[in-house]
């Protein structure tokens, strides 16, 4: 398939090569999806190709050092899982790709974009669909062509740079994938504007976009995504349904851009609690949903974070696991300040949820109830202590599970992993279990049906 090396043949490879190169040289809006090294590697292939007289051995070394781009590139999940690496990689470049146009579709909504900005996206589009149209073939066979007039001991060296991707990566059913395919398979790049509207205006743009869960790594680094977030799904969480509907509620209040509640979510260790969180998101990504992780002793950083979501898509879930302070902590009156409102308003797209395992999360001890010669103002030290919790507008409490309920979610669990064993066996071990660690809980349940599952599937 890679033997045509007609005049005719070396004169259509130029100008197909020249065009696309020529196309993409106007880029307005759209530039910066180009403007990285594996996008680079590829466009100086193309130049190569495109530009008459250039030596055999450049267009080699061009080939080389493209594929080796592509190969590392396609093994990161934020490549579609296309067969062609190279239109795989461009999809996901312009899906990620932070520019006036998708910022003013982030800020404003489709509504809001100029209609001149529009248009001159529309034609930017078009200009890099003559770059995707070059496909894996195509460009070898005009490789190949080259390489058996001028240097055929390289006649044979390549193969197209399909199927790079890693064996038994899947595309993941999500808005990113699904719009991946929509681009894949539009004729008129110009006629993506408004699908690639709508994806932004309710997922974001840049490469945080992306990810579903976030982690504030301090003031250097920012936020990072989290490439394989915890999957927990509401139904792993058996037996909380009254918490979850009530978490599902406000939730869903404010994916709607109605008022809710900043949560607070009491219990037990091991009850679930930072499980139904993880699960919400999960549930919801598809929404616009995410979450950012702040852990207690970053609190201090909350303005910044605040700072760096305002006025994205997105609704955020600030999340703050295990939250409570020690008395000489400070930290507390931050986060009493953003539960509470500054000067400065709140962006509507944040909200906070955080959990804890006692219901006073600022530590207390008997020298502030009233001694004489301590504290004068003892009570205001302990209102002032006491205040934080009564920020949160929502409190969810999540009580040990009873033995029943406890039996009830060991066989929920075995049931949802395929494990076959008597019911009265499956109780009796779980019961035992429960008595080897130390009370009963979700997660004392879950990790003895780990322990029994790793049992049955290693017989």
């Amino acid at each position: 398939m890679y033997d045509d090396y007609s005049v005719s043949s070396f004169q259509e490879t130029h100008e197909l090569f020249r065009e696309a190169i020529y196309a993409t040289s106007g880029l307005a809006l759209l530039q910066d999806t180009l403007n990285d090294e594996t996008a680079q590697a590829v466009l100086s292939l193309f130049t190569a190709l495109g530009t008459q007289g250039t030596e055999a051995t450049e267009i080699a070394r061009a080939y080389g050092e493209a594929f080796r781009m592509l190969a590392r590139a396609v093994s990161n999940e934020a490549v579609p899982t296309f067969s062609d690496a190279w239109q795989a990689y461009l999809i996901a470049r312009l899906l990620d790709n932070e520019n006036p146009w998708s910022r003013q579709v982030e800020c404003h909504g489709a509504a809001g974009v100029s209609p001149v900005l529009r248009e001159q996206a529309r034609r930017d589009l078009r200009a890099l669909q003559k770059l995707f149209q070059i496909d894996a073939d195509t460009l070898l066979r005009a490789v190949l062509r080259r390489m058996r007039v001028s240097l055929p001991v390289l006649s044979d060296a390549w193969l197209p740079w399909r199927d790079l991707a890693p064996l038994g990566r899947n595309g993941a059913h999500s808005p990113r994938h699904e719009l991946a395919l929509i681009i894949a398979e539009t004729k008129d790049w110009g006629e993506l504007v408004e699908p690639l509207e709508r994806y932004w205006s309710l997922h974001g743009t840049g490469p945080l976009a992306r990810y579903r869960v976030l982690r504030w790594q301090g003031v250097e680094e920012g936020l990072q995504g989290i490439a394989h977030p915890d999957p927990i799904q509401l139904a792993n969480l058996v037996g909380y349904d009254q918490q979850q509907a009530r978490l599902k509620a406000n939730t869903e209040r404010f994916l709607a851009g109605l008022p809710a509640h900043d949560t607070l979510l009491y219990g037990a260790p091991g009850t679930g609690k930072s499980s139904t969180v993880k699960a919400l998101v999960n549930h919801y990504a598809d929404r616009g949903l995410r979450l950012v992780e702040v852990r207690r002793e970053q609190l201090g950083d909350l303005h910044r974070v605040v700072r760096q979501l305002r006025e994205r898509a997105p609704r955020y879930i600030l999340f703050v696991d295990d939250l409570s302070f020690e008395e000489h902590e400070t930290e507390y009156k931050v986060l009493k300040m953003l539960l509470e409102g500054t000067a400065e308003a709140r962006p509507a797209n944040i909200l906070i949820y955080a959990t804890t395992n006692r219901m006073n999360l600022i530590r207390e001890n008997f020298q502030e109830r009233g001694k004489p010669g301590i504290d004068t103002n003892w009570r205001d030290t302990m209102d002032e202590k006491q205040s934080l919790v009564h920020r949160f507008g929502l409190r969810v409490t999540f009580t040990p599970p009873a033995q029943a309920h406890y039996l009830e979610i060991v066989r929920s669990l075995a049931e949802q992993r395929g494990l076959e064993l008597p019911e009265e066996e499956l109780y009796e071990r779980a019961l035992r279990w429960e008595r080897q660690h130390n009370g009963r809980s979700g997660r004392v349940a879950r990790q003895f049906v780990d322990d029994l599952e790793g049992e049955l599937k290693d017989r």
